[in-house]
């Protein structure tokens, strides 16, 4: 009964990380033609009419005052931080690339854990911490004609996921997980629709651009919705590896949809990344359960 748990757990984490990537598929096909900032704004305005009223069907609407709690509202500027960088590179780079250097967030969240609360990390998760940077630089390949500037938001957006992710150790957990997204998805919203406003000049978004971000906004919310499903039903650490998909989906997005093929280096450096994170959650659940 367990390993089916775990199996469905599993499908469910398959499933999160390319609903995760159709969505920034969609977004970088919109981004063609508008600025990111409003195309960020306008999947917001979607994720939110998508979630709002799933929220209330499963009845969560008596929680909704849960969402001005101060860490979940902490954890959502984060989040606005990490997608804010996220989109503005990902119409000027490989979504495989992107993708691939923001999965060393897991990692930072070892580093973090560290400086801010003073968690002993140890010679050989530091080593995996570098190996897993070094994977990064090697997608990134900075002074090399393959390189590209943008590649350092990726890092902007690895970092700034690893506070999201240290900061929501501090949400309660009677706050449903639904609720704390709405928060994400309203305030990402806001700030992308501040940002638009303030500062790009906006393009009248066409039938396609509108169908497009209206998708968007749907797999956005089943990503969300999936990745607490998969956690739910399967063990963490059994579950937890598979979110490094994300990186295989966003290979297969940049080849069917866009047409990019990344050079051998960046493939290295994928594999290195997606190796090890694998490698620091195999240890850390062996570290636990001999109780170190």
């Amino acid at each position: 009964m367990k390993s089916r748990q775990n199996l469905r757990g599993i499908a469910s984490m398959l499933v999160a990380t390319g609903t995760f990537v159709a969505n920034d598929s969609c977004m970088k096909l919109v981004m063609a033609d508008a600025p990111p900032l409003q195309v960020l704004a306008m999947r917001g305005i979607a994720a939110s009419l998508w979630c709002l009223p799933l929220l209330l069907v499963i009845g969560y609407g008596r929680q909704l005052p849960h969402a001005l709690n101060r860490w979940v509202v902490l954890r959502s500027l984060f989040e606005c931080v990490a997608i804010v960088a996220f989109v503005f590179a990902l119409p000027r780079m490989a979504i495989a690339d992107i993708t691939a250097i923001a999965q060393i967030s897991p990692l930072l969240v070892l580093v973090g854990a560290s400086v801010l609360w003073g968690e002993h990390i140890g010679p050989v998760r530091w080593l995996f911490i570098a190996l897993g940077i070094a994977g990064a630089l090697l997608v990134a390949q900075p002074g090399t004609s393959a390189a590209s500037p943008y590649a350092a938001l990726g890092f902007v957006t690895a970092a700034a996921a690893a506070l999201r992710d240290i900061t929501s150790r501090k949400v309660a957990h009677a706050i449903p997980a639904l609720v704390v997204t709405f928060n994400t998805l309203v305030t990402v919203m806001l700030c992308a629709l501040a940002g638009s406003f303030l500062f790009e000049i906006q393009v009248r978004p066409t039938l396609t651009h509108l169908a497009l971000m209206a998708m968007s906004g749907f797999f956005l919310m089943c990503g969300h919705y999936f990745i607490f499903l998969a956690y739910r039903l399967g063990n963490a650490r059994v579950v937890a590896p598979f979110m490094y998909s994300f990186t295989l989906w966003a290979v297969l997005s940049g080849f069917f949809i866009f047409g990019d093929i990344p050079n051998m280096v960046a493939i290295a450096g994928m594999v290195v990344i997606t190796l090890t994170g694998i490698a620091v959650l195999i240890f850390e659940g062996r570290a636990e359960r001999s109780g170190n």
